[in-house]
């Protein structure tokens, strides 16, 4: 699961000035089994190079898949609590 979290829902929005947040719920197999990952990644638009830079990404790694969906949702809330309360996984207005 990856989802992008915005302050705006607005598709005619400048990119200037924005800033994002990707938070994805994903497995990684390693030889004792498969890890569930949470990771964040916050992303702005850069002056200088003209384009949406990702930075700051953070992994946390579970051995259980109930405890990284429940991670995940704090991280969401956290981020909701910051303004970031616009999903590209939401329903369409």
């Amino acid at each position: 699961m990856e989802e992008v979290l915005s302050r705006t829902i607005d598709p005619k929005a400048p990119l200037r000035g924005q800033e994002f947040y990707e938070l994805r719920l994903f497995e990684k197999a390693n030889s004792l089994g498969t890890r569930y990952c949470v990771g964040q990644t916050h992303a702005a638009w850069s002056e200088i190079d003209r384009q949406v830079m990702f930075e700051g990404e953070e992994i946390e790694y579970f051995s259980i898949l109930d405890e990284a969906k429940k991670r995940y949702a704090e991280r969401r809330l956290i981020l909701k609590g910051k303004g970031f309360i616009y999903s590209d996984m939401d329903p369409p207005l």
